[in-house]
C-alpha cells in the first residue's frame, strides 16, 4: 500500500519536531497533536496513519530528547526519509520501530505516494514511477524494525538472565 509523504527541509531539530514546552507530558496523543507545530501548525491535523516524512540533511539534530521520536510514532508516521540523520535521533526512531532511511530526497516531492521495499533497499515513488535506493540498514536494525522496535525485539530474542559472575 502506498502512502503520501510530507516534505520538510534541512536541519529539522528535535525542537521543531516537538517543542520543549510539550515534553513535560507522558501522553503520546498529546505529543502527536503538537508535532511540527512551529513549522506548520496544521501539519499534525493532516498526517494520517501510514504517512511518511521526507527531509533534507541532518534530520533530528539538536537535543537527544526521546519525545521527538515518540511524537512521530504517535502521529502515525511510519517512516522517515532524509539525506542524513542526527545519530541519537536515528537510533531513537529505529528503537521505536520506525524506519529511518538515508536516500536522495530531492527525488521526493510533497504529497508523492511512496512504497518502501525495505528488504530490496528501495523507496518506490509511485507518483513518478521511480525507484530510489536507500543506504542499507545493518541486519540487527532490520530485525528491530521487523519486530516493531527494540523492546519487542529484546522480548523475543534477548536473554535477560545473568549469573552472579556476570553481575
Amino acid at each position: 500500500m502506498s502512502r503520501r509523504v510530507f516534505c520538510l527541509g534541512d536541519d529539522i531539530n528535535t525542537d521543531y519536531i516537538i517543542a520543549g514546552k510539550y515534553t513535560k507530558t507522558l501522553d503520546e496523543r498529546e505529543l502527536a497533536l503538537h508535532i511540527f507545530e512551529d513549522l506548520d501548525p496544521e501539519l499534525s491535523e493532516n498526517i494520517k496513519h501510514g504517512d511518511f516524512i521526507g527531509a533534507g540533511w541532518n534530520f533530528g539534530c539538536g537535543s537527544s530528547r526521546e519525545q521527538a521520536a515518540i511524537a512521530i510514532k504517535a502521529s502515525g508516521i511510519v517512516g522517515i526519509f532524509a539525506k542524513s540523520f542526527a545519530r541519537i535521533f536515528f537510533r531513537n526512531v529505529i528503537n521505536l520501530g520506525i524506519p529511518a532511511l538515508i536516500c536522495d530526497t530531492s527525488r521526493i516531492s510533497e504529497g508523492d505516494e511512496l512504497v518502501v521495499e525495505i528488504e530490496d533497499g528501495v523507496v518506490v515513488n509511485m507518483s513518478r514511477n521511480e525507484k530510489i535506493p536507500f543506504e542499507p540498514l545493518p541486519p540487527i536494525m532490520l530485525g528491530i524494525l521487523r519486530e516493531g522496535g527494540l523492546v519487542p525485539y529484546l522480548l523475543r530474542y534477548g536473554d535477560f538472565t545473568l549469573s552472579r559472575s556476570e553481575i
